[in-house]
C-alpha cells in the first residue's frame, strides 16, 4: 500500500470558511443519537438526585450538594462525557481512514485541532452543565453551589478536551485508555497524596468548587491562580502535541 506523508507546509490563504466547514463537519460527526441519549440520561440522574437532596430538608444542604456535584458531576459525568466526544473528534477519522481528507485541505494543522477542540466543547458543555446546574439548584445549596458548579465544570472540561483530543489522535481505542485514566489514576492513585493529586484534572476542578462554595475536600490545596491556570496550560500543551502529531503522522 502506498504511503503518503502529510505535507509539512500548507498554504494558508484566507481560510475562515474552511475552518468553519471543518468545525461543522466535526460537530456533526460527534453528535450521534447513541452518545447524546446515553449521556443525557446520565445527566438526568444528577437532576433526580439533586431533587432528592433538596426535598430531604437537610440542614447542611450546601455541604451535601457540593459533595454530590464533586462525586458525581466532576468525578464521573464531566470526564466521561468529554472523553466520549473529544476522543472521537480526530480519533474516529484516524481509525476509519478518513483523516486523509482533512490533511488534504489547505488549512494549518493547528486550525484542524482547534476546530476539533471547539466542536467537542460545543457539544459537551451543554449536555453536562445544564443538568448539573439544575441539580445544584434543586439541592438547595444556594447561589454559590450553582456558580461553583459552572466554574468547576468549565475549568475541568477545558483540560479534559485538550487531553482527550490528543489521546484520540495518538492511540486506538482511546475510550478505553481514557477510562483507565479517569477511574484508575484520577479515581484511585491521585486520591492518595498531594503530589499525585496535582497530576489529576479532577483536583483542580474540585479546588475551584471548594473555593467558591467554601466547602473543603481532602487533597484540594491548590492555590489561586494555579487552580485556574493549570487546566488551561494542560489543554494548550495537549493541543500543541496533537498539532505536532497531526503534522508528522503518515497516511497509510
Amino acid at each position: 500500500m502506498t504511503e503518503i506523508r502529510a505535507p509539512r507546509r500548507h498554504p494558508t490563504p484566507r481560510t475562515p470558511g474552511a475552518v468553519m466547514s471543518l468545525y461543522r463537519l466535526m460537530l456533526t460527526s460527534q453528535v450521534t443519537r447513541t452518545r447524546v441519549i446515553g449521556l443525557s440520561a446520565l445527566g438526568l440522574v444528577s437532576v433526580f438526585v439533586g431533587f432528592a437532596i433538596g426535598h430531604a430538608h437537610l440542614h447542611d444542604a450546601l455541604r451535601q450538594g457540593t459533595r454530590f456535584i464533586n462525586g458525581f458531576g466532576l468525578s464521573l459525568l464531566v470526564p466521561v462525557a468529554t472523553l466520549v466526544f473529544a476522543s472521537a473528534s480526530l480519533g474516529d477519522p484516524n481509525e476509519d481512514g478518513t483523516l486523509v481528507y482533512l490533511w488534504l485541505r489547505p488549512v494549518a494543522r493547528a486550525k484542524i485541532v482547534a476546530a476539533a477542540a471547539l466542536a467537542s466543547f460545543t457539544v459537551t458543555w451543554p449536555i453536562v452543565t445544564i443538568p448539573l446546574v439544575i441539580s445544584a439548584a434543586l439541592t438547595g445549596g444556594g447561589r454559590s453551589l450553582v456558580v461553583g458548579t459552572v466554574a468547576g465544570v468549565t475549568v475541568s472540561m477545558v483540560a479534559y478536551i485538550g487531553l482527550f483530543v490528543a489521546l484520540g489522535l495518538r492511540v486506538k481505542r482511546a475510550t478505553v485508555w481514557g477510562l483507565l485514566y479517569i477511574f484508575v489514576w484520577e479515581g484511585f492513585v491521585a486520591t492518595g497524596n498531594n503530589t499525585a493529586s496535582r497530576l489529576a484534572v479532577r483536583t483542580y476542578a474540585r479546588s475551584v468548587l471548594s473555593h467558591i462554595t467554601g466547602e473543603t475536600f481532602r487533597v484540594t490545596d491548590i492555590a489561586s491562580p494555579w487552580r485556574w491556570l493549570v487546566p488551561v496550560a494542560v489543554a494548550l500543551v495537549a493541543l500543541a502535541y496533537a498539532t505536532r502529531r497531526l503534522s508528522r503522522q503518515d497516511v497509510a
